[in-house]
């Protein structure tokens, strides 16, 4: 049986990376007493994925991983024992059962929700930036980056991956009460194993075509939600699966 299950990355953890994140929940996993199931051979591992690994110093409220069971109790009695076993900074949040032809979530990302938000001073102001990103992505037929790997270099139009870009205030209906008055960019991108781009790409040329420098340090990216898309429709990857009773 495999299961999905959402959790949050917050505060300190942020800055743990992913391969950490994977070792905590080998532990976390095994401290909650999860009949979770091995792979076979000389050295065993549980046997998960995670959908989308978060870059270090982001956070988030929409992170996923699979894993295969053995046997499980119910969702909460799940929720509740591996929350048991979580440090500040990490809860579950959901504990699905997956159907049986659903993908495993690193091959079903379709896209992702991002929140950016200015930790100190804010470049622009509440009034100028509706505009400023009317103008940048709206109003534009095609927006061309050159986007850099460790091989290679290459031009890409980067507009077909930007699915809504928007400005946010703390009234905004998307923002989640807990992060206080903030006030930054929405974005919500394709992410995925072919097409993928991230938040500080595309505000890094929004930056650019309006000549003034992108400084990361004063940006916070949190991540809102991961999608898979089932038939044409982008839904949460956790819609994929069916609660344990």
């Amino acid at each position: 049986m495999r299961i999905r299950i959402k959790f949050r990355k917050n505060g300190a953890m942020r800055f743990i990376d992913h391969l950490d994140i994977m070792r905590f929940f080998q532990k976390a996993i095994r401290r909650a007493g999860i009949d979770v199931a091995y792979s076979e051979g000389f050295s065993p591992h549980q046997i998960m994925s995670f959908a989308a690994p978060l870059g270090v110093g982001v956070t988030s409220d929409g992170e996923y991983l699979d894993i295969e069971v053995n046997s499980t109790k119910s969702s909460s009695k799940s929720m509740e024992a591996l929350n048991g076993a979580m440090v500040e900074g990490m809860e579950v949040t959901s504990y699905v059962a997956l159907r049986q032809n659903a993908k495993k979530a690193m091959t079903a990302v379709a896209a992702a929700d991002y929140i950016v938000y200015f930790k100190k001073r804010e470049d622009f102001s509440q009034d100028e930036l509706p505009r400023m990103i009317r103008e940048y992505y709206e109003s534009r037929d095609s927006i061309e980056i050159t986007k850099k790997s460790k091989k290679s270099e290459r031009e890409i139009d980067i507009k077909p991956l930007i699915y809504r870009f928007e400005a946010f205030t703390d009234s905004s209906d998307f923002i989640l009460s807990d992060l206080g008055s903030r006030r930054g960019f929405f974005l919500r991108l394709c992410t995925g194993s072919t097409d993928n781009i991230k938040p500080d790409l595309v505000l890094q040329d929004f930056y650019a075509y309006f000549g003034k420098e992108y400084d990361p340090f004063n940006m916070q990216i949190h991540r809102l939600e991961v999608y898979e898309k089932i038939g044409g429709e982008l839904q949460p990857l956790d819609a994929a699966g069916d609660v344990i009773l």
